[in-house]
């Protein structure tokens, strides 16, 4: 509902004093160009498009210049542990892991003020794990907004901030 994806029928998500469940789809998509990063649990790339390119899109989507993007795109990969050998092949050729760590760049690569993660640090090692804790925490250092789902305890301790059990009952 905060990334606008689903209809809100009560209540209501301000972001940039706009409420979510009023705005138009267009407005929803600006709202997330300008404002919303997200992070989903499934890497969804076009086929045959490099790793370094799908890192690089958000950026050159926005307008950054290319050099710019490449130099940002080539830091994440280093950080994240991705071995140089698979920058330029199509990230649907790697492990659960190494897609996951590609979608994290992606997400990461531009600084927005609200960032939303479905479990970020799923299908990752203790290692890759690690890191990423560590780059969310750097994101929530420098001011950033962050909701995220967590289903292992170590992330969740190792990142709570304010913890909120969602039991949610579903009408049949």
């Amino acid at each position: 509902m905060i990334y606008g994806s689903y209809i809100i029928d009560k209540g209501a998500i301000i972001i940039n004093n706009k409420n979510i469940a009023t705005l138009s789809a267009q407005e929803i998509l600006k709202l997330r160009k300008t404002s919303i990063g997200y992070v989903s649990q499934f890497l969804k790339v076009i086929p045959r498009i490099s790793a370094l390119d799908v890192i690089m899109e958000p950026l050159l989507n926005s307008g950054d210049n290319k050099n710019n993007a490449y130099k940002k795109s080539i830091k994440l990969l280093k950080d994240l542990n991705i071995e140089k050998n698979l920058w330029h092949l199509s990230p649907l050729t790697f492990s659960g892991g190494e897609q996951q760590r590609i979608n994290i760049a992606r997400g990461f690569i531009k600084d927005l003020p609200y960032l939303l993660l479905d479990e970020p640090t799923a299908s990752l090692d203790s290692k890759n794990r690690d890191i990423i804790i560590n780059l969310i925490k750097a994101k929530s250092n420098r001011g950033v907004s962050i909701i995220g789902i967590f289903h292992d305890e170590y992330s969740r301790k190792k990142l709570n901030v304010r913890e909120i059990d969602l039991n949610i009952e579903t009408k049949h």
